[in-house]
């Protein structure tokens, strides 16, 4: 059975398919622009057009350049984010004694474990963010932390307890069935 048949000859597209249509030579150029790469603004703009389709009902947008610029927004700032601790992590291997250097499975391993990390963080304040990272991967104390970060040492338990509790509701939304 096709597709069509499934939805019924009357069922009008998913906005999104609309917009696709209209707007995706768009916004691939404005990624373009913003990134200075065309095959990564066209897997970007892929990005944003699957977030639309998981997102609110966007039938009431009466500007819809506008609301796609800041999804799109949205998913470059998870990409420079993404980048940058890949990058932090290439430039601490760089720095590793060669005889110590993790072989190239390794080095997919623990990408891939810090993928992994980077999207359970997601959706977090940057604040909590660098707490939680401090805590657990710099192994700093919360008074250390808060010394830091330039907060109280409340502040950082409670930045810390947030992220543990975000990060347990996303193990909890894993296993759901």
């Amino acid at each position: 059975m096709s597709s069509h048949s499934l939805r019924g000859p009357a069922d009008p597209p998913h906005p999104a398919s609309r917009w696709y249509a209209s707007h995706h030579t768009w916004l691939v150029g404005w990624l373009h622009r913003k990134i200075g790469c065309p095959h990564g603004a066209a897997d970007l703009a892929q990005d944003t057009f699957l977030r639309l389709l998981t997102a609110r009902p966007i039938d009431h947008v009466a500007e819809p350049r506008a609301f796609l610029t800041t999804v799109a927004k949205r998913v470059l700032f998870t990409h420079w984010r993404r980048h940058a601790l890949e990058q932090a992590y290439l430039q601490a291997l760089a720095e590793l004694p060669q005889a110590t250097a993790p072989s190239v499975e390794d080095m997919a391993l623990l990408q891939e474990a810090l993928q992994a990390i980077d999207h359970r963080l997601n959706g977090l304040p940057g604040k909590v963010r660098q707490a939680f990272l401090l805590h657990r991967i710099d192994e700093m104390t919360h008074v250390q932390i808060a010394a830091a970060m330039g907060v109280s040492v409340a502040s950082v338990e409670r930045y810390v307890k947030q992220a543990y509790l975000h990060c347990c509701r996303q193990d909890g939304d894993a296993h759901a069935p």
